[in-house]
């Protein structure tokens, strides 16, 4: 009868770890994802911004000399991230490709001009400074036209302010249910322990005493908890860059790094200090109140 107790009693015990680390875990995994949103934030929002570009078309009589001056000059320019010479040949190759048919042969000639397409730094990936930038490439001689998407560039900008509120309003209210969750999963794991702590009690057992394995426990379990969260954010960044290829542009190590020592200091810390009240609660009861809390 008592080796069944005991296996009964382990497979509780199995069971209670079980739940209360992957319950960790899970929180843990999405305070990471919304702490990865928030700590790359800037580093979103550069990268979306230098995705934003305009493109200068050139003059049909423009002499290749004249044209490789102006790149340069370009190249050289503040707002400038990067430029690219697309030739009229190879403008030709492209809507050919898009069209799927050979329109040069239908028209007898080949309209489309000659580009230079222009990258922009962050900084200047906004109306105002694509204005200036836009009235100091048409005073130039080889330039015919500039042209770029400004209802894009208008709802990019008010879209990232809009993101960047919403994340960080998203993020202060996930923390706060994160430490009710992780509290709340602790609180029961000691609770079914509290008949267990007051005949501690009983025998003489100090309250340091008491409360030493249950902090150890709780820092074993924040910390597996950690590493399975941390395991999950792997995976998820992992499966990510085979939907989206560009996320590694944005990730930085640093930054990365960050954020994983932020999940198991988080881990470990609210573990312990969630433990801590768990159990100086059921140290203040008397046998009496036992039964009701």
């Amino acid at each position: 009868m008592a080796v069944k107790e005991n296996i009964s009693a382990q497979r509780r015990f199995r069971s209670s770890f079980f739940t209360s680390v992957l319950s960790i875990a899970l929180v843990l995994f999405l305070l990471g994802i919304v702490g990865f949103l928030v700590l790359n934030a800037n580093s979103i929002r550069k990268f979306v911004k230098e995705n934003i570009g305009i493109n200068i078309e050139l003059k049909d009589n423009s002499r290749e000399a004249d044209i490789q001056q102006f790149q340069k000059l370009l190249d050289a320019r503040v707002y400038s991230k990067s430029t690219e010479f697309v030739s009229k040949e190879e403008a030709a190759i492209e809507t050919r490709k898009a069209l799927g048919e050979d329109f040069i042969e239908f028209l007898g000639y080949n309209p489309l001009p000659a580009t230079i397409k222009v990258k922009l730094n962050a900084p200047w990936a906004n109306p105002d400074s694509i204005l200036f930038i836009e009235k100091e490439l048409a005073s130039y001689d080889v330039v015919a036209d500039i042209y770029y998407k400004k209802t894009l560039i208008h709802e990019i900008n008010d879209n990232v302010k809009k993101i960047s509120l919403v994340i960080i309003s998203f993020s202060a209210l996930l923390f706060l249910v994160a430490l009710a969750l992780i509290n709340n999963t602790i609180r029961l794991r000691v609770y079914a322990r509290r008949f267990l702590i007051h005949t501690m009690q009983l025998v003489g057992a100090t309250r340091g005493f008491i409360r030493k394995p249950f902090l150890w426990t709780g820092v074993a379990h924040g910390a597996i908890a950690s590493l399975i969260a941390l395991a999950l954010l792997l995976g998820a960044l992992f499966l990510s860059q085979k939907q989206v290829m560009d996320i590694m542009h944005i990730l930085e190590i640093r930054t990365l790094m960050l954020l994983f020592a932020g999940v198991v200091v988080a881990g470990i810390l609210i573990s312990l200090i969630s433990t801590f009240f768990a159990v100086n609660k059921y140290l203040n009861l008397n046998k009496d109140e036992l039964y009701y809390r």
